[in-house]
């Protein structure tokens, strides 16, 4: 599993619908320091006793309302101009004042790990120490999952200040969306509202309501196993996911139907892993996520009989079920806690003892990954054990592309299921008015990219339905250069997820994209250079939703023709022109009709790219940056990257990936 976020610092319980928090005269929303967005009426709602009359006051404007017979009301009210500080006053059976209350343009900011990475882990201490901006006030939305949507939220709005913009998980406040709404505030002159909405190594179906999800037919499966599950919860008992679990390895797995935890499972065939604790892609299985089983073999001394002992195995990535003697000794759904089952003294011979365990992985690295020393067996209590690290049997059964999708465990705070994310952490935000949102997430969701082309679009008109504030201007920051560079071309699963946010963007009315590959770490899948990932987010926004005239993206593909043996590119968004970067055009690939991908030669002619390759002569499709860390040569003179794009439409290797 890729490590994309704070995973451990925070358990969250699933909690139903109210049942946290009191329902309070006006939603926390609406609280001191706030921003309300300018220029639409504003909603303000809240909760009080059937039939009482309720009155909202704003900068010189009113509201009456009366509260509907389940206790709830609301009003519209506005719009206002950009100002403040005004007060929101609400009358009723008791009187509320809220004071220093801006008007101005309010932005979620919203995703996974590289949205939720504070500004304090990104090496800025002068920006930390400059971060006085009383016009831009911050609000945390805390890291919540729930079952059914919810209403309320605990969270305050935060005047931005270096103190401030530094509270909170890992770094403290959203680094993109600060470096975002500081350009805006800087450029506009107008007071800045950013609801920060994010959790680290979660997937985009986490982010959608039931109702976004309901029409896409990959997600029939989950939708129908989270409402049997919520269902299953709500009645006494609960479920048992772990009978889930082992029905669905039945079903699927060949070593689970064939029985391979028994120690007298031959497993001569099975590939030999070397110097273990590794990953299994760097032990003969590349590339692989899926389901794979080990075994290796154990001498326990004579003076351990009738003592029960301790099995460490370090952290395995992602899920293991773990068996000594074909007695099964626990199970872990998680990747990022050490394994150390309880051995019990009925399981073990004296001499040879065979130790099993079966893997699920589901992206990145998998297998025993931790060190040497996590790997041991020793009695109860004792410090002394036998090292199990080194050489174990390993056999992969089946890959995650030819997998049904996993039963979905929404106990326990797990934010990888579908809906539970908007339930806990958008849904209480609805119907707050707001001027837009960004967007920085899809790394969980790599694995199933062309799947993401429809998953992506439909998470946006799924919010924008909500908020009610029509289609809302919607900011994509496209995935970063990661891992190390191929040395020849190839597809990926990475490119083709950038391929889908951009399409996402082009496509979809309101939406724009902010293109990162130049940003990334090879080493880091959380690049520090959020500053300029806010920057171009802004640019945007300046050019798309506030009509600024300005280069606000890179050279974009529009279309291509023949130019003898080679191929003529001409692009959108060339501003002041095309330029090679570091004065060298890199990052260009070709192919013929045999689809084969050579490098090729690439050089600037006016405001279009001739591509070439003597290796071929009849040449029908180009790709640029197609990779997870590709070169990539080709910006605009005004410093922003090109796109990254292939003009072929040959099947994507995640198509069937579901």
């Amino acid at each position: 599993m890729l490590r994309l976020g704070i995973i451990g610092l925070l358990i969250v319980s699933v909690i139903t619908a109210g049942a946290a928090l009191d329902r309070p005269l006006v939603h926390p929303l609406f609280s001191e320091g706030m921003v309300v967005q300018r220029d639409v009426p504003i909603t303000v709602w809240g909760w009080s006793e059937a039939g009482q009359k309720i009155t909202v006051t704003l900068a010189g404007k009113t509201a009456e309302t009366t509260v509907v017979a389940e206790g709830s009301w609301r009003v519209k009210i506005g719009p206002f101009a950009a100002g403040g500080p005004h007060e929101l006053v609400i009358s009723g059976p008791q009187s509320l004042t809220i004071k220093d209350v801006l008007v101005g343009d309010v932005w979620i900011c919203s995703g996974q790990s590289n949205m939720e990475m504070g500004i304090g882990a990104c090496n800025a201490p002068d920006d930390i120490a400059q971060a006085n901006f009383p016009q831009i006030r911050l609000l945390t939305v805390p890291r919540r999952v729930a079952i059914e949507p919810e209403t309320l939220l605990a969270a305050r709005w935060l005047p931005c200040s270096p103190v401030q913009v530094q509270q909170g998980l890992w770094g403290g406040f959203s680094a993109t969306g600060f470096y975002f709404g500081r350009q805006l505030h800087q450029e506009l002159h107008i007071p800045i509202g950013l609801i920060h909405s994010s959790w680290g190594g979660t997937i985009a179906e986490a982010w959608t309501g039931l109702e976004g999800l309901s029409p896409l037919a990959d997600f029939k499966t989950s939708i129908n196993q989270f409402t049997t599950a919520v269902a299953g919860l709500k009645k006494q008992g609960g479920l048992d996911y772990g009978l889930l679990f082992d029905e669905w390895y039945q079903v699927n797995d060949t070593g689970t139907m064939q029985q391979w935890w028994k120690p007298e499972t031959d497993v001569g065939a099975w590939k030999v892993a070397e110097n273990m604790p590794r990953s299994w892609e760097s032990s003969g299985l590349p590339d692989y996520d899926g389901i794979v089983w080990f075994q290796r073999s154990v001498e326990i001394p004579a003076a351990w009989t009738g003592k029960d002992l301790e099995l460490g195995l370090g952290w395995i990535d992602d899920m293991d079920t773990t068996w000594f003697n074909g007695v099964r000794v626990g199970a872990t759904d998680r990747h990022d806690v050490d394994r150390i089952y309880k051995v019990p003294a009925a399981a073990i011979r004296s001499g040879t003892n065979i130790i099993t365990f079966r893997v699920l992985d589901t992206g990145g690295d998998g297998g025993l990954m931790s060190k040497p020393e996590h790997l041991f067996i020793k009695p109860v209590g004792e410090a002394q054990g036998v090292s199990l690290a080194g050489t174990w049997r390993m056999k992969d059964t089946i890959s995650m592309s030819k997998l049904p999708r996993l039963p979905q465990r929404i106990d326990g705070g797990n934010p990888n299921v579908t809906t539970v994310l908007y339930n806990g952490m958008i849904a209480p935000l609805v119907p707050f008015s707001l001027k837009g949102a960004i967007w920085y997430q899809g790394e969980s969701n790599a694995g199933r990219a062309w799947q993401y082309r429809s998953l992506l679009p439909a998470m946006i008109t799924d919010w924008r339905s909500r908020f009610g504030v029509g289609d809302f201007p919607f900011y994509i920051v496209q995935l970063a250069a990661w891992q190390e560079a191929c040395q020849e071309p190839r597809d990926h699963e990475w490119a083709e997820l950038r391929e889908a946010q951009a399409v996402t963007a082009k496509t979809l009315p309101n939406a724009g994209l902010a293109v990162a590959i130049d940003l990334g770490d090879a080493k880091d899948i959380h690049p520090r250079n959020k500053r300029e990932v806010g920057r171009r987010l802004a640019l945007c926004a300046l050019a798309n939703t506030y009509g600024k005239k300005i280069t606000w993206s890179g050279p974009w593909f529009r279309a291509m023709e023949p130019a003898g043996q080679a191929i003529r590119l001409r692009f959108d968004h060339v501003g002041q022109g095309l330029v090679a970067r570091n004065d060298r055009l890199t990052g260009f690939s070709i192919a013929g009709e045999n689809r084969t991908f050579v490098w090729a030669d690439a050089k600037i002619d006016g405001d279009t790219v001739l591509v070439s390759s003597p290796q071929v002569t009849k040449p029908v499709a180009v790709r640029y940056a197609w990779d997870i860390n590709p070169a990539c040569g080709l910006a605009n003179k005004d410093g922003l990257p090109a796109v990254p794009f292939r003009t072929d439409d040959w099947p994507a290797i995640t198509m069937n990936n579901h």
